[in-house]
């Protein structure tokens, strides 16, 4: 037999194959499994039931992470002892108080001033009255009341001036209607400032022992100070000492000067 006619050609291991019709072909890539995996993945294939699960998934953890955060809010609160959680209640009542009673006030000026025969003249007494009190928040004017004294000695120099504005602000809340530290008079707008051991307020320098001369009612000043986790125990942890003693007769005789307005106009004719 011929062998130039023969279609096939002998290999080197002596098998016989068919010889190729057109051009040799690249052998095909085996794929991998990370690649099946990947491409089962992405794009994502998501039926419309999928996505409400996804959906109420999200819902669940976002609520969960917001009870998270309120009950580490609130741990203050859960570890302290019940005297403690029964006094912080009868501050917010007394402040509810004291919202009512200025609220009354207000009401029977008003009643006053519509049923006076002379109402000019309860008028200029009103007015005289809410002067004298706009000048004691303003530090125009002195004042003389119950109230406490807050003593702060700082031995170790480490108290700063953020905890004696956090001193400054609890006695507000509590209701506090005059206040003088170390002999400045404290306004609407005091501020603390520098570093521990080398406190300014407002622009003033003071120095240890710190002393809040402060009229308002005793029985609700106290107590704001002694909150758990509060100002006194905070003072306490930097190796200070509070003293907190309650008077009948605070005086608070520190000054502002009575500044006038650079733009603003009394809009009375």
């Amino acid at each position: 037999m011929n062998n130039d006619q023969n279609p096939r050609s002998e290999q080197p291991d002596g098998g016989a194959h068919a010889a190729p019709d057109g051009p040799p072909q690249p052998p095909a890539q085996e794929v991998t499994g990370r690649q099946r995996l990947k491409a089962g993945l992405w794009p994502p294939r998501l039926s419309r039931a999928q996505l409400i699960v996804a959906v109420l998934l999200f819902g669940l953890g976002l609520g969960l992470a917001i009870q998270v955060r309120s009950t580490s809010d609130d741990s203050a609160l859960r570890g302290a002892r019940q005297e403690d959680l029964v006094r912080i209640l009868d501050e917010v009542d007394d402040r509810t108080q004291r919202l009512e009673d200025e609220k009354q006030r207000l009401e029977d000026q008003r009643a006053e001033l519509e049923n006076s025969s002379d109402q000019a003249e309860e008028a200029r007494k009103q007015t005289l009255e809410k002067e004298r009190q706009l000048g004691i928040l303003a530090g125009t004017v002195a004042a003389e009341g119950p109230g406490i004294t807050l003593t702060i000695t700082d031995p170790s120099g480490a108290v700063a001036p953020d905890m004696l504005l956090d001193a400054l602000q609890e006695l507000r809340a509590a209701g506090a209607e005059a206040i003088e530290v170390n002999g400045v008079r404290v306004v609407a707008n005091t501020y603390f400032s520098g570093d521990a051991g080398d406190v300014q307020v407002d622009g003033k320098k003071i120095e240890a022992p710190y002393e809040f001369s402060v009229i308002g009612k005793p029985q609700d000043l106290e107590p704001a100070l002694n909150i758990p986790g509060g100002v006194v125990q905070t003072l306490e942890k930097e190796q200070a000492t509070v003293l907190v003693e309650q008077s009948d007769d605070i005086v608070v005789d520190a000054l502002r000067p009575a500044q006038r307005p650079d733009y603003a106009r009394s809009s009375t004719p």
